[in-house]
C-alpha cells in the first residue's frame, strides 16, 4: 500500500482532473464519517490519495493500516505537502492529531475508499461518465482491452483503457502502476478521461483489484469473463478461493451486463453464478470442452494462422457473422478477439457498425508485449509475450508452432516473491512445447534467481528427462545465447517480460526492454531487425557477457 512519503523517481505519475470538482469538507464528513476531530468550517478539497507522495495541495489524505505501518504516521508529511484534511480510523486519528489537520474518522478507509473517491470526483453510477467495459480472468485480460479499444477506435470512438500495460486517454499514452488503480486513483482518472472526450473506456480488472476493493463506486456497463487458469496462489489460498475472487465483477452492483467465455471449465460456473443479464462465446479449436463452447451464444472458429495475424469468424444468434483478422498469432488471441467483439455488441453498438469496420479486414489494435514479433523478414523469427503461466506458455507455444517450418526454443524465467506452486508446471509445459528451452532469470525481487532457475528446470526435466534445456543468467546473456541457437526458420518465444521496461531486482527497477536486447542481439548475429520503438535508449553497459554454459541435469 503506497503510503511512504517518497516513491521511485520512475513510477509513471498518477493522473487527476484538469479541472476536478470543488467538495465541502463538512459535506464529506457528514456522508461517510463517524466522527470529525477539528474545524471543518469552510474546508474545500479537489482530490484525494493514498500515497503522500502523489498529493497535492488541496486534497484529503485517506490514512490506510498497512502491513508494516499505518499511513497515518505521514499524516504530518501530508499536511507540509498541502493536505487539507486526513480520513482514516480511530487508531490513525490518534496517529495524525499532530498534524494539525481536520480529521475525517471512518470504521473502514479501505471499504469507503471508492465511494469516497466517486463522490469526489463525480465518477459514481449515474454520473455523466463513459460507457465502461472491464474484463477479468486470468489470462487475455490485457488482450481484450487492447482489443476493445482497437475495434472501438476503428467505429470512431473516442477512447480510454486502464490495462496492465499501459493507461490511454484520448490517444495520450501513460505507462501503468499496477493492474487496476487504487480507487481513488482511477476515479481521477476517469474524472480526466470525461473532461478529455472520451467516450468508452475498457478496463483490466484483476481478481487482485477485486479483493482489494481497487474497483469500488463503479459500475461496468459490460463485464467479460476469459477463462480462469492457475496462477496467482501467492494472493490466494487456493484456486477455489481465487476463482470466487473474480465473481463480483459478475452482480448487479458491479456490472449491468456480461459476455462469459466457455473455453475454460470455470465459464460453466460463472454462467451459473451470473446475476445480471450474459450471453456467452466459445473457441472450439482451444476449449477444454468443445461441446460446451460449440453450444455457446457465439462462436469464434479459427481460418488460418500466419506470422502477421490470426484468421476467424464469429458467427452467432440470427445467423450473423463476421469475418476479421487479429494482428497477432494464436487461436486463443482469436478468442479473446471474439470476446471483445460481443462485448462492444452487448455495449450497445450496432452489428452493422462492426460488420463495416470489420467484416473482410482487419481489427486495428497494438497488443503491446502480446506475442510481439520484434525481428525482420528474414532469419529466426523471435517473439516476446507477456504471458507467466503455464496455461498462456501451453497456448503461445502451440500458436508459434503452427507458424514456424524449423524448430521452436522457448526462453523464459519466473517472479521471484510471487506464486512458486506453479513454477513446476511452468517448466513442464515450456519443455513440452518446445524443441529447446533455454532458462533465465525474469523479476527476481528479493528471492535467490539460482533457486528460481533451479525449480524450473526441475520441473521440465520431470516431463522431459531428455530434452535440450539450457540455463544462462542474466537475461541479457541469455538472448544472445538463444539467438546463437537458431537459424532461418526456427523461431524463438521470450516468454514473460513482454511490454514491460525493467527489471525487479531486490526492489530497484532496473531499465530493461527484452524486445530492445533481441534486437539487439539479432543485429550482432547479423539478421536483419525492424527499427526499435522502445521509449528510453537500452544502456550500453546493460548488456553482459554471457556466462560459461552450465550443463543442466
Amino acid at each position: 500500500m503506497p503510503t511512504a512519503d517518497a516513491a521511485p523517481s520512475n513510477l509513471p505519475p498518477v493522473l487527476r482532473p484538469e479541472h476536478p470538482p470543488v467538495r465541502s469538507l463538512s459535506e464529506l464528513a457528514t456522508r461517510f464519517g463517524r466522527e470529525l476531530r477539528g474545524d471543518a468550517g469552510g474546508v474545500e478539497l479537489t482530490g484525494i490519495t493514498l500515497a503522500t507522495a502523489d498529493l497535492r495541495p488541496g486534497e484529503a489524505f485517506v490514512a490506510i493500516r498497512g502491513v508494516n505501518r499505518h499511513g497515518a504516521e505521514f499524516a504530518s508529511a501530508a499536511a507540509e505537502k498541502g493536505a487539507v484534511a486526513v480520513v482514516t480510523d480511530a487508531a490513525g486519528a490518534d496517529l495524525a492529531a499532530d498534524a494539525g489537520l481536520p480529521i475525517v474518522v471512518v470504521d473502514d478507509p479501505r471499504g469507503v475508499l471508492g465511494d469516497l473517491s466517486a463522490w469526489v470526483y463525480g465518477t459514481g453510477s449515474g454520473e455523466d461518465i463513459p460507457l465502461l467495459f472491464g474484463t477479468t480472468g486470468t489470462n487475455g485480460k490485457t488482450s481484450v482491452s487492447h482489443l476493445l479499444e482497437g475495434i472501438l477506435g476503428q467505429l470512431g470512438v473516442t477512447t480510454g483503457l486502464s490495462s496492465t500495460a499501459e493507461r490511454h486517454i484520448a490517444g495520450q499514452v501513460i505507462v501503468s502502476r499496477l493492474t487496476t488503480p487504487e480507487a481513488s486513483e482511477f476515479h481521477a482518472l476517469l474524472a480526466l478521461m470525461r473532461e478529455r472526450g472520451v467516450e468508452a473506456v475498457a478496463v483490466e480488472v484483476s481478481a487482485q483489484a477485486l479483493s482489494r476493493r481497487r474497483v469500488d463506486g463503479l459500475v461496468f456497463d459490460v463485464a467479460g469473463f476469459t477463462n480462469l487458469t492457475h496462477d496467482h496462489l501467492d494472493d490466494y489460498a487456493d484456486m477455489r478461493e481465487y476463482f470466487e475472487a473474480k465473481l463480483p465483477l459478475f452482480r448487479a452492483d458491479r456490472s449491468r451486463r456480461a459476455v462469459i467465455s466457455l473455453d475454460s471449465a470455470p465459464g460453466l460456473e460463472v454462467v451459473s453464478r451470473c446475476e445480471v443479464p450474459f450471453v456467452t462465446v466459445g473457441t472450439p479449436a482451444i476449449a477444454a470442452d468443445p461441446n460446451a463452447a460449440s453450444a455457446a451464444d457465439w462462436m469464434v472458429t479459427i481460418l488460418d494462422e500466419r506470422r502477421d495475424g490470426t484468421e476467424f469468424t464469429l458467427t452467432g444468434p440470427e445467423g450473423r457473422s463476421l469475418t476479421t483478422v487479429v494482428p497477432v498469432i494464436g487461436r486463443h488471441m482469436a478468442a479473446n478477439a471474439g470476446l471483445a467483439i460481443v462485448m462492444i455488441l452487448e455495449g450497445g453498438y450496432s452489428w452493422d457498425a462492426l460488420l463495416e469496420a470489420l467484416d473482410g479486414g482487419r481489427i486495428d489494435a497494438y497488443l503491446p508485449g502480446r506475442t510481439q514479433l520484434v525481428s525482420g523478414e528474414h532469419g529466426p523469427a523471435v517473439y516476446v509475450d507477456f504471458g507467466h503461466s503455464p496455461d498462456a506458455f501451453e497456448k503461445t507455444l502451440a500458436a508459434v508452432r503452427r507458424v514456424t517450418p524449423g524448430k521452436v526454443v522457448m526462453l523464459f524465467g519466473a517472479d521471484g516473491d510471487r506464486d512458486a506452486t506453479k513454477r513446476h508446471d511452468m517448466g513442464r509445459t515450456g519443455v513440452e512445447g518446445s524443441d529447446i528451452l533455454v532458462i533465465t532469470d525474469h523479476h527476481p525481487r528479493f528471492e535467490n534467481p539460482d533457486s528460481i532457475r533451479a525449480t524450473l528446470i526441475e520441473g521440465a526435466r520431470m516431463a522431459r528427462p531428455d530434452a535440450e534445456i539450457y540455463e544462462f543468467s542474466p537475461p541479457e546473456a541469455a538472448i544472445i545465447e538463444a539467438i546463437g541457437l537458431v537459424g532461418e526458420g526456427d523461431a524463438i518465444l521470450w516468454a514473460g517480460p513482454g511490454h514491460q521496461d525493467y527489471r525487479d531486482i531486490r526492489g530497484v527497477r532496473t531499465p530493461y526492454s527484452a524486445r530492445e536486447l533481441a534486437r539487439r542481439a539479432l543485429r550482432d548475429a547479423g539478421w536483419p531487425v525492424p527499427a526499435s520503438h522502445w521509449p528510453v535508449p537500452y544502456p550500453e553497459d546493460r548488456i553482459i557477457a554471457s556466462d560459461p554454459e552450465r550443463p543442466v541435469g
